[in-house]
């Protein structure tokens, strides 16, 4: 005896209910953070996902072993790549620090809104955003527009 494969209408309105209270979990905890919608799905996404087209799979043509594994080895590859990617964040962050540091002792000119600054950096913070103290104030790493052969004497 052959199940139909199909959903009967007291299904399709109970899976859109769930849908639509889902999207409204969604959009809720989306207002909650103040946070412009991600357009990117990361690794919590894709699993959820997952789980859910596993618990509302027909189970007269459950997912194949095949699709399975190949939705399992994408959510590894995600998982890797975000890895990846937040240890090339933190070697970014620890080159900037480095290069900021390797300017000790050196004549820098610095970009500023009242035109640029000229000085020898005394001093380097090793903080997120790297600063260098030049002429008895701090400026970003990012305002460092030449940096100067030693000049000997």
């Amino acid at each position: 005896m052959a199940l139909p494969s199909v959903m009967s209408s007291q299904e399709r309105a109970e899976a859109a209910r769930w849908v639509e209270a889902e999207n409204r979990r969604l959009a809720q905890e989306i207002n909650q953070r103040n946070a412009q919608p991600n357009q990117n799905l990361g690794k919590d996404d894709f699993l959820r996902i997952l789980v859910t087209q596993l618990s509302h799979q027909d189970p007269t043509a459950p997912m194949q072993d095949r699709e399975f594994i190949a939705q399992m080895a994408q959510f590894s590859s995600l998982e890797q790549m975000t890895n990846m990617a937040a240890d090339f964040a933190r070697m970014a962050q620890m080159l900037k620090i480095s290069e900021a540091s390797s300017l000790l002792g050196k004549p820098v000119e610095i970009d500023t809104e009242h035109g640029p600054v000229q000085g020898v950096v005394q001093a380097v913070t090793r903080d997120e955003m790297p600063q260098v103290l030049v002429n008895g104030r701090f400026f970003a790493w990012e305002q460092v527009s030449l940096v100067f052969n030693e000049i000997e004497e």
